[in-house]
């Protein structure tokens, strides 16, 4: 990264961990080339070709899996890379009381590496997130590549991003608390790959999930559109009660047949529309967010009770 324009503190940062920071846009035009090759060998799925006997889309389908699920771990990479080697390493070592040498501040010390640290944060899951598009949008639907799919959701929005300056703003908080590099990597991981877990188990329960019922003899197909993310399906009797899908698969052995008695009129289902992709995204972005600016309130919080 250039260090030209950079004063103080920033081009300190910048100086010192430039090789780390230079490998977010190679990371970058490595995934674009890739994507683009694999995109170029696939076939057009629109072209008459049976996708699945096509090498090109298996390899490019197969990608992609992957690199959604690697994607996960960017934002666990971040906070530990900022809790150990930017914070963590310098307190432990002392080599910080060096940048106070230089007129410059405890905070404005602190605040030179989380800012560099945000920025390219910021920038690099942005990118990546539209790569990651750029490719998903040939292979999208198949197996683990749901728009709902855990690692495919993570990475085509905002959410990436959000998730990466958590990372930024706990490696902050957690590399001045324990001040051991190594340890504090691993603590800092701990933490944001724990968020990413409950928040991912929450995500759909963010918005209420939408019902579609059809007759008990009816088509099943019908209950839901195929982009949708299924959630619960059941049986509805003429009451309005709801019973398990299998109620009368115990009694009689079959789906589609129930005993008089239960009075089963329907089968329905609850399902997230593809259209709730979006206002999931925000609300959890600004989840996230909210967590990262609270992390962030007591990371320079502790700056000033430690150094003043």
């Amino acid at each position: 990264m250039s260090t030209l324009t950079l004063k103080g503190p920033y081009w300190l940062t910048v100086r010192q961990h430039r090789r780390a920071l230079w490998a977010v846009p190679a990371l970058a035009a490595a995934g674009l080339v890739a994507v683009v090759a694999l995109r170029s060998w696939a076939a057009d799925p629109h072209s008459g070709r049976i996708p699945y006997s096509d090498h090109g889309f298996g390899a490019l389908r197969l990608f992609m899996e992957y690199a959604g699920k690697g994607l996960l771990f960017l934002p666990l990479l971040v906070g530990a890379f900022v809790a150990g080697p930017m914070i963590a390493r310098e307190l432990e070592s002392g080599t910080w009381r060096l940048a106070l040498t230089q007129s410059s501040t405890p905070k404005a010390w602190f605040g030179a590496k989380v800012l560099v640290a945000a920025a390219v944060s910021v920038a690099g899951a942005a990118v990546l997130a539209g790569v990651f598009r750029l490719g998903w949008v040939r292979v999208t639907g198949t197996y683990a590549l749901h728009w709902a799919d855990r690692g495919t959701y993570e990475a085509t929005g905002p959410v990436l991003v959000a998730y990466c300056l958590l990372g930024v703003a706990l490696g902050a908080l957690v590399g001045q608390l324990v001040r051991r590099t190594l340890v504090a990597m691993a603590v800092t991981g701990l933490l944001t790959g724990l968020t990413l877990l409950v928040l991912g188990a929450l995500r759909w329960s963010l918005l209420s999930t939408e019902t579609n019922s059809v007759p008990l003899a009816g088509n099943p197909v019908k209950l839901m559109p195929r982009s949708a993310l299924w959630m619960d399906t059941g049986l509805l009797t003429a009451s309005g009660e709801r019973l398990p899908r299998d109620a009368c698969f115990e009694r009689t052995e079959k789906f589609d047949v129930c005993p008089a008695d239960m009075n089963v009129t329907d089968r329905y289902t609850e399902f997230h529309p593809v259209s709730h992709y979006w206002p999931t995204q925000l609300i959890e972005t600004s989840l996230v967010l909210a967590l990262a600016a609270i992390a962030l309130y007591a990371a320079f919080r502790l700056v000033r009770v430690r150094h003043g």
